[in-house]
């Protein structure tokens, strides 16, 4: 099978919400082929679980009343710049 034709029946496969791919480089694991339904309710969930994370940073801050404290906005902001 020519590589064009296995990406396309992968594809198909994870289209079709029958399997998730797991693709490897030298037996490393490195990217994942799912569904993009799929693909987008993982990624609500990991924002819904980011936010209610900050909240509670945000929330433990307060209570503590920490001086120099930064805004929620501020604190995202710096986390995703983090991760990226």
């Amino acid at each position: 099978m020519t590589s064009a034709r296995h990406l396309a029946d992968v594809m198909d496969r994870a289209h079709r919400g029958e399997i998730l791919t797991i693709l490897t480089r030298r037996g490393k694991q490195e990217a994942v082929v799912t569904d993009i339904d799929a693909y987008q309710r993982l990624r609500e969930v990991a924002e819904h679980a980011e936010d209610a994370w900050l909240n509670r940073l945000a929330d433990e801050a307060e209570s503590e009343g920490l001086e120099g404290a930064v805004s929620l906005e501020e604190m995202a902001a710096s986390l995703r710049a983090h991760h990226a």
